[in-house]
C-alpha cells in the first residue's frame, strides 16, 4: 500500500516566506502563476530566517526575460565574505508561453505583473506567486472594503444567534 500525502499545508518543506497582503485589496487579480527565482545562497539563507518582504516589489518583462525589481531580501549575518545586495533585481523563472503571455498582457491590457506570495515548496525550492493583476479604482476599494466587513458583521450575527 502507498501513502499519500493529503495537503501541503501538513508538508514539513512547505513554508510562506512573504506575503503581500495588500496586492489583493489594490488590485483585481485575473490569474496568478507559480514562478521560481534565481538567487544566491547567502539569500535562500536569510529566506530560511524569514528575512524577506514583497510588499513593495513588482514583476516586469524586459529583453525576453520576467524580472522581479524591488524585493527586499535581508542580509545574511553569518556570509562574511560574499554578501548579497537586499534590493537586486532577480530574475524569474517561467515557460516561453507564459512569458509571452505576461508580456501580451502588460503591453496591451494594462496589467500589472503583482507579487503575492513568497514560499518555499514541498520539494524546499524557493518560489513566487504572481498575480496579472488591473489596479482598483478608489470606488473599487471601498467596495471591497464593505463587502469585507458586511460579511464580518454577518459572521458575528450567526455566532450570536446559533
Amino acid at each position: 500500500m502507498s501513502q499519500v500525502k493529503s495537503s501541503t499545508k501538513s508538508d514539513p518543506n512547505y513554508k510562506v516566506i512573504s506575503e503581500n497582503r495588500r496586492a489583493r485589496f489594490d488590485y483585481a487579480i485575473e490569474d496568478d502563476v507559480e514562478c521560481g527565482i534565481i538567487l544566491e545562497g547567502s539569500e535562500v539563507k536569510s529566506l530560511r530566517n524569514g528575512g524577506a518582504n514583497i510588499a513593495e516589489s513588482y514583476a516586469a518583462v524586459e529583453d525576453g526575460e520576467l524580472w522581479l525589481v524591488n524585493s527586499y531580501i535581508a542580509p545574511y549575518a553569518q556570509a562574511k565574505t560574499f554578501q548579497h545586495d537586499e534590493r537586486r533585481r532577480r530574475k524569474l523563472l517561467v515557460s516561453r508561453k507564459e512569458l509571452a503571455r505576461f508580456w501580451n498582457e502588460t503591453q496591451r491590457k494594462g496589467m500589472t505583473l503583482v507579487p503575492l506570495v513568497m514560499y518555499f515548496n514541498h520539494r524546499g525550492m524557493a518560489k513566487l506567486k504572481i498575480g496579472i493583476a488591473k489596479g482598483k479604482k478608489l470606488h473599487d476599494k471601498r467596495e471591497t472594503s464593505a463587502k469585507r466587513d458586511w460579511a464580518r458583521q454577518k459572521q458575528r450575527l450567526m455566532k450570536d444567534n446559533g
